[in-house]
Formats: C-alpha cells, sequence, structure tokens
C-alpha cells in the first residue's frame, strides 16, 4: 500500500502487523496535520478499511459533514 491523495490531502499508511495497529498520517501542502490510529487483523490492513477511514477524513474535513 503507497500513498493515497484525495481532495489535496495525502495519506500515508503505516502499520504493525505484530501490534496489529495501523495509523494513517494525514498531510496537507506537504505539512503533517494529523494521525489517525486504527486497528486491523491478518497480515495488513484490509484496503476498503483504509479507503473507508480516507473517505471520512474527507467528508468531515472538506464537506462539513
Amino acid at each position: 500500500m503507497g500513498a493515497i491523495e484525495h481532495e489535496g490531502y495525502m495519506f500515508e499508511i503505516e502499520y504493525s502487523v505484530l501490534l496489529q495497529k495501523g495509523a494513517l498520517h494525514v498531510y496537507r501542502n506537504g505539512e503533517f496535520i494529523e494521525e489517525i490510529e486504527f486497528s486491523f487483523s491478518g497480515e495488513k490492513p484490509d484496503e476498503q478499511q483504509i479507503e473507508s477511514l480516507v473517505s471520512e477524513y474527507v467528508k468531515q474535513h472538506v464537506y462539513g459533514r
């Protein structure tokens, strides 16, 4: 999984299989904004889970929903 760019935001994914935890690092214009933590099971985070987190973030911060 690489970085995801959406609506002017860049989301970089980092995760630990051992801890079963991950984080999305959110950037805008090259500046770090925040870290969104999540947990998962298996060998890597589910791509749909990541897409859902990104979509929800964009809805809240771009569209105010």
